[in-house]
């Protein structure tokens, strides 16, 4: 009768090691870069925020504008009171990739209309390192998307 075994054989100990050896050198830096997550769910948590403002300045019938800088996103009444902001995370901060203020004023003149500053759609590019993603808010209806 065989004797029980009593620990692991050096094939199976060196065959745990190279495993090892092989997920810390290729998945644990995917893992740990967390530069992906932060700015998908800063661009997340901007066309939510940008949604519900623009039901907002309909509800209350008042234009609120969004400004858009390298630093971050913020909204105010056009009449003046801060509605609140979104900054870009702190280790990518900027976070938007075109450059200077742009703004989109919600319920212009209150007509219920969207009108951005340079009357065209405007782009936003949240980016940093490797991680891009361009979103567009639509000139007439003010709606934004993700694109492509």
């Amino acid at each position: 009768m065989p004797r029980a075994s009593r620990g692991f054989t050096l094939v199976e100990l060196v065959l745990v090691i190279v495993i090892m050896a092989a997920l810390a050198v290729f998945a644990l830096p995917q893992v740990l870069d967390t530069t992906l997550w932060r700015l998908r769910a800063f661009g997340d948590e901007l066309q939510s925020r940008h949604q519900a403002l623009q039901r907002l300045a309909l509800q209350q019938r008042r234009p609120i504008v969004a400004t858009f800088t390298g630093t971050g996103v913020s909204w105010a009444y056009a009449a003046g009171g801060e509605l609140g902001s979104l900054p870009c995370p702190a280790a990518e901060s900027p976070c938007i990739a075109e450059g200077g203020s742009r703004s989109v004023t919600f319920n212009s003149a209150n007509s219920g209309a969207t009108a951005t500053g340079s009357g065209t759609d405007l782009t936003v590019t949240v980016a940093a390192g490797s991680y891009s993603q361009a979103y567009r808010v639509v000139a007439d209806t003010g709606l934004i998307h993700p694109l492509p």
